[in-house]
């Protein structure tokens, strides 16, 4: 068992003097230096004048020498300038009215069908008032439906945006500021240009500022950037690039090392942050995909109603009505309009805002907010998944993976993938690693009154994945400042690339101890011993390739690098009471004692490696877009999944060839480097996207941008995933916006259409999995509904053209659609998926294939081409009038209608299958059985069909001169259609449910609810037409015999036979194709290092 060591007693160590060593340090493996191209055109260049210059421009005062001691602005001046200029704030988004926002729901597609429908319940009121009386109901029945659909779809938009703002930073952020020569804190967003800011360790800068006095300072760029590495800040600057520049420190950063005074030079939107906002807000990510295919099955219902009721208002007219004159043309339009109304599925719109409000509900209580409702389903139907690194694949905390020292190398934590021995703290040479980890460093934590995975640390993230390290295993890392306080320290800086710190901690030879940690190449350089097994020996080659071999391990990995040296000052060079000085430097930097070195990593989340394996086995293509490091990014790639093949560098190596003779199909792995992608072609891109394994590193915002733009162009449905201020334009560009909620930017946030509340990618793969349910579930519930319109459409068309009685009332067909329809269709949202794992293999619903890109850009080329504008070069979109006239163009050339029906693999909420099961399939047998159960009630009171239509000529059933008893004999037959449809739906019920298995098994009762829906259902089929009273409203009848029902029941069994037969011929007519297997994807779950935030596996000691 390893144990946590204890400083107490000064460590025994043997030093053994030696000659210098000149051994040679190799050298590491330097950071890539990047030159990214401007996302804009940034006005920024205070930082390539003198400070002086600057502080002239903004008259104001400052001392460069003394920074503490400027006077600032005067506050009459700072107080005019917020006058002038405004807060330094950054605008916020624009804000829809909640009435625009009603507005919206209530005009989509569906919602105006069913106002048009009851608009024309009220036309034909006033074409014939003592007919058609019942319309005044039904007409405000329509158009009610449509305004409780939008007060749905709106009050679930409204809950989510109040969620939404709970999150969001209400607390407001202060800062230091120099005015009338005295330091007073204010809030942030009374700055103004010209002031002077103090900032520390801890402290966001309040805006864009340039630094004219500072002390090893460090600032965390990862929100505007990605970059993980702190970087420096001075006041001399050798960049040009603004966004580069030493001298400047941006809106938003975290200064996580040391301290500086900065001029204040931009605010608010001005500032870079309130910029790479811009971006955000002139980007639309227009409509779902769901959206697109309801308003596209809106368009196909209309089409056939409007068909149907012309072509039947003509057949009517001349066949039946001609010789009637004004009163022809009346009840022919009479006719027609109800044929019209008939075809609109009334709860259709309400139990797809039901079904989706449902699924939202679900995602909510696994900590996944949807801000829009078809967001549901979008985030089902991805086919690209690009995904932010840095706190969103990985923790954003630097934390220690392995560590070499006395020629042996230690894994920190446990990992089958992690090489070296189990850690252990009182193995040879930890105690000293332990101590310098712990000593020489600036991080500390918050507090010291809670457990230590409990606390913050306040530093850097570097030293603070050491700091947490180094007190998981010391048991009184607490007490260590006191033990051996700091009487010396170098500050790590660019030019040495080292830490330096000198302690009172005594040893055998002296009092003083120096510990020092840095750049692995540049700290073997000042050492000539190296500590084995608590003995300094001298360093040999045999020892620095021992390094290399490490050092190359390590770096290959990605991890950051650092090493460990230390020397124990003799008390005859470095008596007691010395004072050292920076100035004299009267400390060693050379001599020293290697001790090892340590190796720590950003480590991907908790459950990152198998969501993203899950969502590569759904076929989404899942790729990294990151500000971080290329080789960085490609190392956390291979560890999650993201990446399994070889890159085509790596193959170029392999046969020991150059890059150009290493062919495109030769490797499936790719890495870009951000700089290129400004360069890229159009080959390029479609080269870039053919690879199953992509990685985008140092990328701008902008860069992001352009790579979801080109991913849409191919076809894809591109979900991103993110949490800083540089992920938002592309959050809202793409198609679905996935940020993080603790760890996301308020502008991030307000971006996205979907939040995971608890920052958990994983929760992206059961919001995949649940959206790809909901849409089977959509397209079971939309195909059982739309199957009844066929009995209700077919009898109004006899009963005009054949003269039958009216086998049902417009009153029963509203109560069908509203009724017991409403009440079942909502069921299938609680459907369960067919099978446990089937969902997840299957491809996604709309594939990414070469046939489709090529049929898109075909496509394209039909389409209306934007206008460029002369005086400002930008694109307009043609006019809604001068799209509809080309579309009708169009329409006359048999090129429009070959690729209209041309072949996809794409699936779509109503598809030709859908539409052929609901209207030529079942809904042929429930209108054949309906009809059937409706004459054979005529029948058994002695009425032929054929007397039926005599007698309905004579107008026997519903006239003036019609018999209480004939009326009796209609309203039992209607009750027997309509109970018919009924009966032959809660059979079709189970057939819908079944897309790949047969309709009965264990699995017709996983949902539960389908039977309280079922019980509701019928409960009020019955109650309308045996309830006493209520047959004077619907027309029904309570003497309905129960044994006429004993047909739709017959029918309904066949219907199940019919499903049966159907699904086995076209199992295989039309087998279903799975994604094929990756081979080389871990699904081992990805390991809890000792500074995850729920447990700490060192905490006992245990490994």
């Amino acid at each position: 068992m390893a144990s946590k060591q204890e400083f107490g007693e000064p460590l025994e160590m043997t030093r053994t003097r030696t000659q210098s060593a000149n051994t040679s340090a190799p050298s590491g493996k330097g950071k890539e230096k990047t030159d990214p191209k401007k996302e804009k055109a940034l006005d920024i260049t205070e930082h390539l004048f003198p400070i002086e210059e600057i502080a002239s421009r903004h008259g104001v005062s400052i001392d460069a020498l003394k920074a503490a001691n400027s006077k600032g602005l005067d506050s009459a001046a700072a107080a005019q300038r917020l006058a002038e200029n405004g807060p330094n704030i950054l605008s916020p988004p624009k804000q829809i009215s909640p009435f625009m926002k009603f507005m919206h729901c209530l005009t989509s597609l569906f919602n105006l069908l069913l106002i048009l429908a009851g608009i024309l319940n009220y036309v034909l009121l006033a074409v014939d008032p003592k007919e058609n009386k019942v319309n005044t109901y039904l007409g405000a029945i329509l158009i009610a439906v449509a305004f409780i659909n939008a007060a749905i779809e709106f009050y679930q938009a409204q809950k989510s945006a109040a969620v939404l703002q709970s999150f969001l930073n209400l607390m407001p952020q202060k800062c230091y500021v120099l005015r009338d020569g005295k330091s007073s804190q204010i809030p942030a967003s009374d700055l103004v240009l010209g002031d002077v800011v103090f900032a520390r360790m801890g402290d966001k800068i309040p805006a864009d500022i340039m630094i004219f006095a500072c002390t090893d300072m460090k600032v965390d760029n990862s929100s505007l950037t990605g970059e993980t590495d702190p970087q420096d800040r001075s006041v001399v600057n050798d960049q040009k690039n603004p966004l580069e520049a030493r001298n400047l420190a941006f809106n938003g950063s975290l200064v996580v090392n040391g301290e500086g005074y900065g001029l204040v030079i931009r605010t608010g939107d001005n500032t870079v942050l309130g910029q790479i906002a811009g971006l955000t807000a002139g980007e639309d990510s227009g409509k779902s995909p769901l959206t697109r295919e309801i308003d596209d099955f809106v368009k196909i219902i209309a089409t056939i109603a409007i068909t149907t009721a012309i072509v039947f208002f003509l057949i009517g007219y001349f066949a039946v009505y001609s010789k009637q004159g004004s009163s022809g043309i009346s009840s022919t339009l009479n006719f027609a309009i109800g044929v019209f109304v008939a075809w609109v599925p009334e709860g259709l719109p309400a139990t797809v805002t039901m079904l989706l409000t449902i699924a939202a509900k679900r995602m909510a209580s696994q900590n996944v907010l949807v801000k829009d409702l078809t967001g549901v389903e979008t985030l089902g139907a991805i086919t690209l998944l690009a995904t932010d690194k840095t706190g969103t694949l990985t923790r954003n905390q630097m934390t220690v993976t392995n560590i070499w020292s006395s020629l042996n190398m230690y894994s920190a934590f446990r990992s089958a993938a992690n090489d070296g021995k189990p850690f252990d703290a009182s193995s040879p040479g930890i105690p000293e690693v332990l101590s310098i980890a712990s000593l020489c460093s600036r991080a500390k934590f918050d507090r010291t009154d809670v457990p230590i995975p409990e606390r913050q640390v306040l530093g850097d993230a570097t030293e603070s994945g050491l700091t947490r390290f180094a007190a998981a295993n010391i048991a009184n890392f607490d007490d260590l400042g006191d033990l051996y306080p700091k009487v010396f320290e170098v500050p790590f800086n660019s030019e040495n690339k080292w830490a330096m710190t000198i302690h009172h901690k005594e040893h055998t030879t002296g009092k003083f101890t120096l510990l020092m940690k840095g750049a692995p190449e540049r700290i073997l350089r000042l050492c000539s011993t190296i500590l084995i097994n608590n003995e300094a020996v001298p360093l040999t080659e045999e020892h620095s390739k021992a390094y290399d071999d490490m050092y190359a391990l390590m770096a290959s990995k990605g991890h950051r690098v650092l090493a460990f040296a230390q020397m124990l000052l003799p008390r005859d060079q470095y008596p007691d009471n010395i004072v050292f000085d920076k100035e004299q430097k009267n400390y060693p930097t050379t001599n020293l004692c290697f001790v090892g070195l340590v190796s720590l990593e950003d480590p991907p989340k908790h459950g990152v490696r198998e969501a993203i394996g899950r969502c590569r086995s759904a076929g989404i293509r899942v790729m990294m877009v990151t500000g971080d490091h290329p080789l960085t990014a490609e190392a956390i790639g291979r560890k999650i999944n993201l990446v399994l093949s070889d890159t085509k560098e790596m193959v170029a190596k392999q046969r020991g060839c150059s890059l150009d003779e290493v062919g495109d199909n030769e490797y499936n792995a790719i890495v870009i480097h951000g700089e290129q992608i400004d360069s890229l072609t159009e080959q390029d891109w479609d080269l870039i996207f053919s690879k199953p394994e992509i990685i985008f590193a140092r990328t701008s915002p902008k860069h992001k941008l352009q790579i979801v733009k080109h991913a849409q162009s191919l076809g894809h449905i591109v979900g991103v995933t993110g949490d800083g201020v540089n992920d938002s334009p592309a959050l809202k560009k793409a198609d679905l916006g996935i940020a993080m909620n603790i760890s996301g930017s308020d502008v991030s946030k307000d971006a996205a259409a979907m939040i995971l509340l608890d920052d958990n990618f994983a929760s992206t793969v059961r919001g995949i999995e649940e959206g790809r349910l909901i849409f089977t579930n959509l397209k079971k519930s939309i195909q059982y509904t739309i199957t009844h319109s066929m009995p209700e459409v077919i009898p109004n068309l006899l009963y005009v053209i054949a003269s039958i009685p009216l086998p049902i009332s417009a009153m029963l067909i509203l109560v069908i659609d509203l009724g017991f329809e409403l009440l079942i269709s909502l069921t299938f949202a609680w459907d369960k998926p067919e099978t446990n794992t089937g969902l997840m293999r299957l491809p996604p619903r709309k594939p990414v294939t070469p046939t489709s890109i090529e049929r898109r850009r075909r496509l394209a080329t039909r389409t209306l081409a934007p206008v460029i504008d002369s005086e400002s070069g930008e694109e307009v979109k043609p006019s809604a009038f001068a799209r509809f006239q080309h579309e009708f163009k169009s329409m006359f050339t048999a090129v429009y209608w070959r690729e209209k029906f041309e072949g996809s693999e794409d699936e779509v909420l109503v598809d030709a299958g859908l539409l052929s099961w609901a209207y030529l399939e079942i809904g042929i047998i429930e209108t054949v059985g309906a009809l059937l159960t409706f004459f054979v009630v005529f029948y058994k009171a002695g009425i032929t069909p054929a007397e039926a239509v005599r007698m309905q000529k004579a107008n026997l059933f519903s006239g003036e001169d019609a018999s209480g008893e004939h009326k009796d004999l209609l309203a039992r037959a209607q009750s027997s259609f309509y109970l018919g449809i009924m009966i032959m739906q809660l059979f079709n019920l189970f057939a819908c449910k079944c897309r790949y298995r047969l309709p009965f098994g264990m699995y017709m009762f996983s949902n539960m609810r389908s039977f309280i829906g079922m019980i509701c259902g019928i409960a009020l089929g019955f109650f309308i037409v045996y309830c006493p009273g209520v047959e004077t409203v619907f027309g029904t009848s309570r003497h309905t015999e129960f044994v006429y029902l004993l047909i739709p029941i017959a029918f309904g069994v066949f219907i199940i036979f019919y499903a049966t037969m159907r699904t086995l011929i076209l199992r295989k007519l039309k087998p279903t194709n799975l994604n094929d297997e990756i081979i080389g994807l871990n699904m081992a779950p990805t390991m809890k290092t000792i500074f995850s935030r729920t447990k700490s596996i060192q905490r006992d000691g245990k490994v």
